[in-house]
């Protein structure tokens, strides 16, 4: 059985169309849905506190991804978590296979597991991503990855077609599937990410403890993408960069961090800029700026560590 795991805030009828999908296919696996409202302003749950099976629990504050879904975790125990986002919907097969696969007995080290999304022009989308490494990190920072050819040398998997199963280092938490002994045994999210990068750290931390990650093409679900982060462009780009150097701090020697702090704030605002020059897109030049004076100003708790500077 799985408990369902969704964090909304101000997704509108996204979370409807989402909740509506689960009950209309997936009853025999669920145990309980749990949606955790981050102080959304839209009452965009209020329709879901009469549907059963579904509790929904509200937060005063925006409590970030990370903390947020740990909170919802409790209120379930199934020996599976699903983290699933709002601005989803799963089809028929998109619980069961992945539940399947992860109860065979050979599978018993395999501790996540994700599925293929599909976008809204039915297109598979390339969301697995390797580990971050310096060079990794850097080859996005500076848009190298954006160049003919080297796609493959940032984080995500874009240089992959993603229609084969096969195990990867990480998939979107968008969909994650993951073992609720596992989550409990290395802490849950870090809820030092507000946003961005939680998942991937977990899947860091879940790789350090021997387990494997498997991305499935016999089921898949809807995934719009970007989310409720299209309303704050500024605000996406500056949690974006703070996660990453968070990130760094934690799995890095001192001074791969410190580099990559290096080119984050010195180098990285002006390739961003010369990008959006050449698309003529004058806005994210505004949006840019607008992050990089947020990030700079919260460069002491990210030095600190404590990672909870909210602009």
């Amino acid at each position: 059985m799985i408990d369902i795991v969704i964090v909304n805030w101000n997704s509108g009828l996204q979370i409807k169309r989402c909740i509506h999908s689960l009950i209309i296919h997936e009853q025999e696996d669920l145990a309980h849905i749990v949606v955790l409202d981050n102080a959304s302003t839209d009452g965009s749950t209020t329709a879901l506190e009469s549907l059963t099976n579904v509790k929904v629990r509200y937060s005063a504050t925006n409590l970030g991804f990370g903390a947020a879904c740990n909170l919802g975790a409790k209120s379930g125990n199934s020996p599976y978590i699903l983290f699933l986002n709002p601005d989803t919907r799963l089809e028929r097969n998109s619980l069961s296979v992945p539940l399947k696969f992860m109860e065979q007995p050979e599978n018993s080290t395999v501790g996540v597991c994700g599925i293929q999304l599909v976008d809204e022009q039915s297109k598979v989308s390339r969301t697995c991503a390797r580990l971050p490494t310096l060079g990794r990190f850097v080859s996005s920072a500076l848009g190298v990855n954006k160049l003919p050819g080297l796609s493959g040398s940032g984080i995500h998997m874009s240089d992959w077609d993603h229609d084969t199963s096969r195990e990867v280092d990480h998939v979107m938490g968008a969909f994650y599937l993951v073992r609720r002994e596992l989550f409990e045994q290395v802490g849950g999210f870090d809820e030092r990410f507000f946003v961005y990068l939680e998942d991937v750290d977990l899947s860091k931390v879940v790789k350090d403890a021997g387990f494997s990650i498997w991305y499935l093409t016999e089921a898949n679900a809807f995934h719009a993408g970007g989310g409720a982060s299209r309303q704050v462009k500024a605000h996406r780009l500056f949690y974006s960069l703070r996660s990453r150097l968070l990130y760094a701090f934690k799995h890095f020697p001192q001074w791969k961090a410190w580099c990559l702090l290096a080119v984050t704030n010195l180098l990285e605002p002006l390739t961003r800029t010369i990008w959006c020059l050449l698309r003529r897109d004058f806005a994210g030049v505004k949006y840019t700026w607008a992050a990089y004076r947020m990030l700079w100003r919260s460069m002491g708790h990210i030095l600190r560590g404590d990672g909870r500077y909210n602009p």
